[in-house]
């Protein structure tokens, strides 16, 4: 059984970092792509960050590239996203995913393996 446990978030000024971390258990990771997705409040879940596993390929909404980072790390089976210059808002419900894809539009969809997410707040 597939389990994503994220962790990391909290309460930050603006311009402040923070780093999220996904543990991900119950079968391999490696030939899937794993990510992070963001939900405000009164918004729909959007798109944040991807990568393989051996992090290959790394993929970023234009809203969050140069101020965060994906990554991995295989031996712990442990999936981060370290995010610097934070802004109000980037303030949202932040979601580890597994096997998302990307379509011919080049939109990205969510897996249909999730975290539980973790609270991000940006306090201006």
């Amino acid at each position: 059984q597939v389990q994503l446990v994220e962790s990391g978030g909290g309460l930050v000024q603006a311009g402040g970092s923070l780093r999220l971390s996904c543990v991900a258990s119950g079968r391999s990771f490696s030939k899937h792509f794993m990510g992070w997705f963001r939900q405000a409040p009164g918004k729909e879940r959007e798109f944040v960050a991807a990568l393989t596993w051996n992090g290959f390929w790394i993929y970023y909404a234009d809203s969050v590239k140069g101020r965060f980072t994906i990554s991995s790390d295989d031996v712990k089976n442990t999936m981060y996203l370290q995010m610097n210059s934070l802004k109000p808002e980037d303030t949202a419900v932040y979601y580890c995913n597994s096997d998302l894809s990307r379509g011919p539009d080049l939109l990205w969809r969510p897996g249909p393996y999730w975290g539980r997410g973790t609270q991000v707040t940006v306090s201006s």
